[in-house]
């Protein structure tokens, strides 16, 4: 697709498809506050799910924390505090009375829940508390906005724990790392996940996970983060348990965001020059209805459908009379539902339906096996798109051994000693340090041994 036509391409390319498609408008007049149309709406509440499901089979208990946090509370925490203090929306007035405390709007939510975790936590037979929310968080973007990738209103998955120990503490940093593969895995999405720079951590963690995807444009795209904390948030918050044999510690702490960046690496990894292709785990209809006018047809067309529907796939039918029946196939591949069914007087008379794939290829199914059969193609898709996207992905980071072969606007893998000193030198490629990966080699500036890493332009 935009893959070998460069940045500008394929940022017109995203733009345009996500209005044409109904995934966002942009109209509404605050500058980064985009409204989510049905099918972008249905698309995410279908995503959360997927992490929904994922958080709890781990554990996890969904709660929603309010919007609103007194300046107070989110002051308590400097480090934190320092690196959204220019990101933050501030309420000011309550009607036309000033507040007596300013209020801010969540930009996350470790101030707005860690002075409740100091109440909920007593007992060591209290941890570990693991709870997520999805809410909307708030930042003040000061960069250009781009929808799902960089706005001021962000569709936010947070999850948060607390943990008797350090050693407990790391034990579900692994677990977020099960459930974000099992995510990714629904989503067809390949990623890259290693531990952030030191200067690149979140604000107020001991370290720093980050998850990142490559997109067509060669920048890769933030999607998921996990940090551990260590006790950093639980001293100045106070939460604090009673231990076996009855000594006051400070618990240790976690957090794992996801955000609706998901979205965005959906269309561009997925999509092609015809639209997007959206995952059948996600897609708002996995399945779409063509009647060719015929006699029969419709009738037909209604009890495949009905069939469908009953069978949990989740299917529309397109009657709309004044479009063409190739307008209509138009419109759907260009909205990337999975699967379109075509049927005419010739399947009604053959008791069949034709099936055509939105990653190429048609077939023609007897009707009384179409369930079997979509479920099948379904089945088929989902490893074609992820195959697909794994080999892109492989094709975009291209391994360098000097520096001054980093000019391009692809990624590129590198070793790296882990010292700020050569990474300032590497960032004069004008490309950031993604983290440190598996794998070991000569620091591509000192010649120290280093640690594999990635470095990309970053959106």
């Amino acid at each position: 697709m935009q893959d070998e036509e460069g940045e500008d391409n394929f940022s017109e390319w995203y733009n345009s498809i996500i209005e044409k498609t109904g995934l966002s408008d942009k109209r509404y007049p605050v500058k980064g506050l985009n409204i989510w149309p049905p099918y972008g709406w249905k698309l995410m509440r279908n995503v959360d799910e997927i992490i929904r499901k994922h958080f709890e089979e781990k554990g996890y208990n969904e709660v929603y924390f309010p919007t609103l946090i007194p300046q107070g509370q989110f002051n308590k925490e400097a480090e934190h505090i320092k690196g959204f203090s220019n990101e933050v929306y501030w309420v000011t007035k309550g009607g036309d009375d000033e507040l007596d405390e300013k209020l801010v709007l969540r930009p996350t939510s470790e101030t707005a829940m860690y002075p409740i975790f100091s109440l909920w936590v007593r007992s060591h037979s209290d941890l570990p508390l693991r709870i997520f929310q999805i809410v909307n968080t708030f930042r003040y973007e000061t960069k250009q906005t781009r929808t799902f990738i960089r706005v001021r209103e962000i569709h936010f998955i947070e999850g948060h724990t607390v943990h008797a120990t350090f050693e407990d503490a790391e034990g579900q940093i692994a677990d977020d790392t099960e459930i974000w593969k099992k995510i990714a895995e629904e989503l067809a999405i390949p990623y890259v996940m290693g531990k952030r720079p030191e200067w690149d951590k979140f604000p107020g963690a001991f370290y720093s996970i980050g998850v990142d995807t490559f997109l067509p444009s060669g920048r890769s795209l933030q999607i998921a983060t996990i940090h551990q904390y260590r006790d950093n948030f639980s001293r100045p918050y106070e939460i604090v348990y009673t231990d076996e044999e009855g000594n006051r510690q400070y618990g240790h702490q976690t957090t794992f965001g996801i955000s609706e960046r998901l979205i965005g690496a959906i269309v561009g990894i997925h999509g092609d020059k015809k639209g997007l292709i959206i995952p059948p785990s996600v897609a708002p209809i996995q399945v779409v209805i063509v009647p060719i006018p015929g006699e029969g047809v419709g009738e037909y067309s209604r009890s495949v459908e009905e069939e469908l529907k009953r069978n949990g796939i989740r299917t529309e039918i397109d009657f709309r009379d004044q479009y063409t029946p190739g307008w209509k196939y138009n419109d759907w591949e260009e909205k990337g539902v999975p699967i379109r069914v075509e049927i005419g007087k010739i399947e009604v008379s053959e008791q069949t339906v034709t099936l055509a794939l939105r990653t190429g290829g048609k077939k023609k199914v007897p009707r009384k096996e179409i369930v079997e059969s979509v479920n099948q193609v379904i089945e088929e898709m989902h490893d074609l798109l992820k195959k697909r996207a794994e080999g892109k992905m492989k094709g975009y980071v291209r391994e360098i051994s000097t520096i001054d072969e980093s000019r391009d606007l692809m990624p590129n893998s590198i070793y790296w000693c882990g010292s700020k000193e050569c990474a300032d030198k590497i960032e004069e490629t004008g490309k950031s340090i993604l983290g440190s990966y598996d794998g070991t080699g000569k620091c591509i500036i000192c010649g120290k041994e280093g640690k594999r890493t990635i470095i990309s332009k970053k959106y």
